[in-house]
């Protein structure tokens, strides 16, 4: 446990020990609000910062497009046919699979559909879909449509999961309790492998079993884990995932996301899916023959050729997020500087009336996030933050969310960070027409 002091020398010199530190340099830094050269962008758990090479990148692709035309697939350095698999043993390597079990295609609810198809095939008696109360509202909507396409009603077969009262995060045997519980009648557990709003990480593999236990599929929303903790898919026998690309691993607004199979499925060709020609056997794909014969694995869950601009940004974040080592690499430093930040806001000493950290205080159960719970003035802060160049994430009614992220922050701008709120927690209390500001 490292001693951490409330200085800025403090914070240099961890800078300066900190074997990642050029690998800011490898991004793009916004300029602040207030007019500052460059901003500290706590937003990575939102959108990450763009890679210096993500331009060159895409025009690579627009020079082959202009080229080479049609012929780009199959002609050129990096062909489009199979340009797709390029990523592919990164993504692996990325959420602790095999190479079999995972895609990089579409968006992120779009995998979210197609894999629910497949693994939310409720019967008369097992129904049941199991997900944590104030999940992302993507994952709302999706179940609830998919629940209907069944011709079921969300408010029977949907079971949400909340904290116990006075509390802000599910406890993980809370969790297993409700899966023994519902026992035979649950179909399917889907939660965030790290809920958006508290930035609390779920146990996935005490889940997982749990929910095999009682013979249910399980998967998982990694938009918030993905390039953030170390994930362990294959080995905690998880049955489904999908994620983003453009938080943690810096692919740009709307970039491609990816999707997991496990590989026990990998040759069930009658798993029951939405097909399309790009999931189909490569070997025969061109021949455009009826009668759909699936890739084996996850690519079997592809709908259409790769978006090819998109995917070579993502190709160069990856390269960027894989050259610092990896999760295992990021880990260490991300747990440093959440930790670094929870240490300066404790060290406020503000009452929990007024401001409460509801993201877990134990690392193993949070990521870079940390999710401030402000009840007095919690706009009037956020605005604060802004004006002294920290951009955050505000979340209705009363939330802030700071993200430092290990691959661009530093410890002196966590430190600086942490002098912007002890100015604000020792100014005037917020007034009432402060604290009925609401967000725009």
């Amino acid at each position: 446990m490292t001693a951490y002091q409330p200085t800025l020398d403090f914070a240099r010199q961890l800078d300066a020990q900190d074997p990642l530190r050029s690998f800011r340099q490898q991004f793009h830094i916004p300029p602040a609000p207030n007019g500052d050269a460059e901003c500290i962008y706590f937003c990575g758990n939102s959108l990450g910062l763009q890679p210096r090479t993500a331009r060159a990148a895409a025009e690579q692709q627009f020079r082959n497009w202009q080229e080479l035309a049609v012929e780009g697939h199959f002609r050129g350095d990096t062909p489009w046919l199979h340009f797709h698999k390029r990523v592919q043993d990164a993504a692996a390597r990325l959420v602790g699979a095999r190479p079999v079990e995972v895609v990089v295609m579409n968006n992120l609810t779009t995998n979210l559909h197609l894999l629910l198809i497949s693994f939310y095939q409720p019967t008369p008696t097992r129904y049941k879909v199991l997900m944590e109360g104030g999940a992302f509202p993507s994952d709302q909507y999706a179940l609830e449509s998919q629940v209907r396409l069944r011709g079921l009603s969300p408010d029977d077969a949907i079971v949400e999961l909340t904290p116990r009262p006075g509390e802000h995060t599910l406890r993980t045997e809370d969790i297993l309790v409700k899966i023994e519980e519902l026992g035979s009648s649950l179909c399917t557990v889907l939660m965030g492998g790290i809920n958006y709003y508290t930035g609390q990480v779920y146990d996935m593999a005490a889940i997982t079993q749990a929910s095999h236990a009682v013979g249910a599929r399980v998967g998982f929303d990694l938009a918030h884990a993905a390039g953030n903790i170390p994930l362990h898919l294959h080995d905690w026998d998880v049955d489904f995932a999908c994620w983003c690309s453009y938080k943690y691993l810096n692919s740009g607004p709307g970039g491609v996301a990816g999707a997991f199979v496990h590989e026990r499925f990998a040759d069930q060709p009658e798993l029951l899916r939405l097909a399309g020609w790009w999931g189909y056997d490569e070997e025969q794909r061109f021949q455009m023959k009826k009668g759909f014969r699936p890739m084996r694995g996850a690519a079997g869950w592809q709908l259409a050729n790769a978006a090819i601009l998109t995917l070579a940004v993502h190709e160069a974040a990856l390269a960027v997020h894989e050259a610092a080592g990896g999760m295992a690499a990021l880990r260490r430093k991300s747990e440093l500087l959440t930790g670094y930040l929870e240490f300066l806001i404790r060290g406020l000493g503000l009452p929990a009336s007024r401001l409460e950290i509801i993201t877990p205080q134990d690392p193993a159960q949070r990521g870079c996030q940390l999710s401030l719970l402000v009840h007095q003035g919690g706009r009037n802060l956020f605005e604060h933050l802004m004006a002294a160049g920290i951009i955050g994430d505000w979340r209705e009614p009363n939330v802030i969310r700071l993200a430092p992220v290990p691959l661009y922050n530093t410890f002196e701008e966590v430190f600086r960070a942490g002098e912007v709120l002890r100015n604000w927690a020792t100014s005037r209390p917020a007034t009432e027409k402060e604290k009925k500001v609401t967000h725009v």
